[in-house]
């Protein structure tokens, strides 16, 4: 952690019950003190930690500092002229608003070190002159909660890529078949031939209740979000030389199964309702974050910027692009993709 982190969290942090004790606190513990402080409603009973889930906030402490530092460097790389002359410090973040969000998501077990659980990411909020920090699930913890806090969750899902060359037959629950369930065989392991879609099974101890779901190539390719990168599904991008524009385009093989696989898991788990009686505090809290909307400067900038060399207001690996767009948008159908690093398999 920067010395200037560590001074700008003490800082944030020195009004914490702990804070004026005469045992010397790390940056992280004092973290975990002001996220509980401020967490902490006044005439309630303090909020009991297990030791997990102080593992947990110590990890978003971990990741939070390391994408400040990285966004601090990524600032300040930029010309002067088009430098935000907001800090990335701890200091300039919205530790209350973030402090509730990193217990509801830690609550529900969500790790930030963990891939495809959940990427922070630090927007500035003109109002209030301060860094807001949006959380982002992945596919992974979207499986988490959906498990946790699902309406009839399947104890198990199968996940399948169709090719061509692949032989594949559903059959379908009807008053003659109690049971939904395919075959599929793979006939040539090394050369499938062109992926034309994917399945998933989704299976539960009364069989009666499975499952299935198909999706063929035009169903996930209309789920390629608007801010797609080539990079990863694949196409043509705009070449660059010293941070501008060559007028020519480069074409990009991608990682297009990675991301059909990834379209069916999300398709899946953002399938599953939640469970009105599974409602919590912390849950609660996180449906109110999905619920509020992303400044508009934030959704221009990820338009202009989303696939060219430099983000601008953030420099975070795993990030999902069209999740940030559905966090601006609320939007009904979930498209996802990776915009700083691969398709996270």
């Amino acid at each position: 952690m920067s010395n200037e982190n560590n001074t700008q969290l003490a800082n944030a942090t020195e009004n914490t019950p702990l804070a004026n004790q005469e045992k010397i606190l790390s940056p992280s513990e004092k973290f975990t003190q002001t996220v509980l402080k401020e967490f902490h409603n006044p005439g309630s009973e303090p909020l009991e930690l297990t030791n997990f889930q102080r593992k947990l906030i110590n990890n978003y402490f971990i990741k939070l500092d390391s994408v400040l530092i990285d966004s601090e460097i990524k600032r300040m790389s930029k010309s002067e002229q088009y430098r935000d002359p907001l800090p990335f410090t701890w200091g300039n973040v919205n530790l209350r608003k973030l402090s509730r969000d990193v217990v509801a998501y830690s609550m529900i077990g969500l790790d930030p070190l963990q891939k495809n659980h959940i990427n922070p990411i630090p927007y500035k909020n003109s109002k209030t002159n301060k860094y807001d920090i949006t959380f982002i699930e992945g596919f992974n913890g979207l499986e988490i909660k959906a498990k946790k806090y699902g309406f009839d969750a399947p104890d198990e899902v199968l996940f399948e890529l169709k090719y061509s060359t692949d032989k594949f037959k559903s059959f379908k629950k009807n008053i003659n078949n109690k049971i939904e369930s395919y075959d599929f065989e793979i006939v040539d392991d090394f050369n499938r031939g062109d992926l034309q879609g994917g399945f998933y099974y989704m299976m539960y101890q009364n069989k009666e209740k499975n499952k299935l779901v198909v999706l063929n190539r035009e169903q996930i390719e209309k789920r390629i979000p608007e801010y797609a990168s080539a990079e990863f599904w694949g196409g043509e991008k705009d070449e660059y030389q010293n941070g501008k524009k060559t007028g020519n385009k480069i074409k990009v093989e991608g990682w297009e199964e990675e991301m059909f696989m990834k379209t069916l898991k999300r398709h899946c788990w953002n399938s599953i309702n939640i469970d009105s009686q599974k409602i919590d505090d912390y849950l609660m809290q996180i449906i109110t974050n999905e619920n509020d909307k992303v400044p508009t400067e934030v959704a221009e900038k990820i338009s202009q910027h989303a696939n060219k060399e430099e983000i601008g207001f953030e420099n975070i690996s795993d990030v999902d692009y069209e999740e940030v767009k559905n966090v601006v948008e609320v939007a009904a159908e979930e498209v996802k993709e990776f915009a700083n690093e691969g398709p996270g398999f």
